[in-house]
């Protein structure tokens, strides 16, 4: 402690300022990853659903607008071929003449013919005579045709509307992560909550560490993701979210922030990324929230103060403390160190409790000689003698 408070003293030389760090994962879950040099673009036309799905909106509702404007125009464009085909523009005043639409005296009504067969809105006076093969054949290709650019563009609208992702919005994150004791061990912990009545069902959290390692063949790996334990073993990583969380990752000997101290955590550079996944109660489907904290984010001696209060029959969630945080007694030294300091003092006590142990039997044997009047009130009252240093005082 003396050294990390001369470290720290006004005339100690300030660390080392760090670079500000890119974002792997932004605060409101979008990945800061772009992908670039793509050349089988072939690919994402093999699944043309997903692609009109991911766009954004503005291009999908151009793409809703093209896909039934471009139908309807090339097939008024057929049907007003077949009858330029026929004749029928040439006998429109013709009342012995058959045509094949009747009432079709040019390309827009032909294009409105269009329209009405593909989403049988009603033909009014242009209806199909029965002396048109081509024109019935014609009529059945649209109907089916249209059938399916109806179920192919509303089953995009509808899944882009029903998209799981707003949903994420109203699950937080506290703006901080905290190190501090729980049970005399070192944890990182956050927060999470959420905002809605209805519940995510089935939560599950995940957290995983972004940093650059190098391997023992020298080998670079710039953003290399290592799993934070948040209580899988445990089952502890299957929340019950109805009010809001604290979410535990234990630094134990298998956490990659064993011998992180305070110093050595505040001079690292790595950025955690939470991920809260569930089922959306309303519609059943999965849901997915992101976030993640740089090492600026990770507050060391903190706690998060309490948000859920009881009330007249229910319990109270205070939002407005949520990324409150207070400052608790905690060691600055690393859990490895925080553990074999521990261990050394269980062994201290351990051996001194069997030296006690040894005096006991050797005063209960001396005792024995002179009517051991003294040493079996010892006995009696189960009290160990005082260790020689108390016996003096």
């Amino acid at each position: 402690m003396a050294q990390e408070n001369a470290a720290f003293s006004p005339g100690a030389e300030e660390p080392p300022r760090r670079r500000g760090r890119q974002r792997y994962v932004e605060k409101d879950g979008r990945c800061n990853v772009q992908q670039g040099n793509v050349r089988e673009t072939y690919r994402y036309l093999t699944d043309l659903f997903t692609t009109l799905v991911d766009l954004q909106w503005r291009l999908s509702l151009l793409f809703f607008v093209l896909a039934y404007a471009l139908t309807w125009l090339f097939f008024g464009a057929i049907w007003w071929l077949i009858a330029y085909g026929r004749g029928d523009l040439e006998h429109l005043e013709d009342t012995a003449w058959t045509p094949c639409v009747n009432n079709l005296n040019g390309f827009v009504a032909a294009f409105l013919f269009s329209i009405e067969t593909e989403t049988t809105i009603g033909y009014g006076h242009r209806v199909i005579t029965d002396q048109c093969p081509e024109g019935i054949v014609l009529l059945l290709l649209q109907a089916i045709l249209g059938s399916m650019v109806n179920a192919f563009m509303v089953g995009c609208m509808f899944v882009k509307i029903s998209q799981p992702n707003k949903r994420a919005a109203t699950l937080v994150f506290s703006s901080h992560a905290v190190v501090s004791l729980r049970d005399g061990r070192l944890c990182l912990m956050f927060r999470v909550g959420d905002l809605r009545s209805s519940h995510i069902v089935e939560a599950s959290i995940r957290a995983k560490l972004i940093r650059s390692r190098q391997t023992l063949e020298g080998e670079f790996i710039p953003l290399h993701q290592t799993d934070l334990s948040v209580g899988f073993d445990t089952g502890d990583d299957r929340l019950f979210l109805v009010s809001p969380l604290v979410i535990s990752h234990e630094i134990d000997a298998a956490s990659p922030f064993w011998e992180a101290s305070r110093r050595a955590l505040e001079r690292d550079d790595f950025e955690i990324v939470v991920i809260l996944e569930g089922m959306v109660e309303a519609t059943g489907m999965t849901c997915q929230a992101r976030s993640s904290y740089l090492v600026d984010e990770v507050l060391w001696g903190h706690r998060f103060t309490s948000v859920l209060t009881l009330e007249d029959g229910f319990y109270e969630v205070d939002y407005a403390s949520f990324h409150e945080t207070f400052e608790v007694p905690t060691p600055s030294c690393s859990a490895r160190e925080l553990a074999e300091a521990a261990a050394r003092l269980d062994a201290h006590l351990y051996w001194s409790i069997a030296s006690r142990l040894d005096e006991k039997v050797e005063e209960e044997g001396s005792g024995e000689g002179s009517g051991g009047g003294a040493g079996a009130d010892k006995e009696q009252n189960g009290c160990l003698p005082p260790p020689e240093n108390e016996s003096k005082v």
